[in-house]
C-alpha cells in the first residue's frame, strides 16, 4: 500500500472540529460570494439594457482594462495572486458582455 492508496487515520476530535470550523467558514464566504455576484449581475443587467437602448456596444475594452489594473492593485494589496484576479474579472466580463448582447437581440 502506498502514501497516496493508504487510508486515512481516524481524525483526532480537536482535528475535525478544527476542520469542520474552517470548511464552515469557507462555505459562509461561498455563501457571500454568490449573493454578491448575484447583486452584481443585477447592475450589469441594468447597464445591458442601458447600452441596448442607446445602440452602444456590449463590450467597453477601456473599461475592461481599467477594471482589469484596479483589480490587479486590489489584489496585490490583499496579498491575492494578480494573475488569478485577473482570469476571475475574465470570465465575469465574458458573461458580463453574453447577457449584453442577448439583451441587445431581444
Amino acid at each position: 500500500m502506498t502514501a497516496e492508496t493508504a487510508p486515512i487515520p481516524e481524525a483526532e476530535p480537536e482535528w475535525r472540529a478544527e476542520l469542520d470550523a474552517l470548511r464552515g467558514s469557507i462555505d459562509n464566504i461561498d455563501a457571500a460570494l454568490i449573493h454578491l455576484l448575484a447583486e452584481r449581475f443585477k447592475f450589469t443587467q441594468q447597464v445591458g439594457r442601458l447600452k441596448a437602448q442607446f445602440a452602444l456596444p456590449p463590450a467597453d475594452p477601456a473599461r475592461e482594462a481599467q477594471q482589469i489594473a484596479r483589480l490587479r492593485t486590489l489584489a496585490e494589496r490583499a496579498h491575492l495572486d494578480p494573475a488569478f484576479a485577473e482570469k476571475f474579472l475574465a470570465f465575469i466580463v465574458q458573461e458580463v458582455i453574453r447577457h449584453h448582447e442577448a439583451i441587445a437581440r431581444n
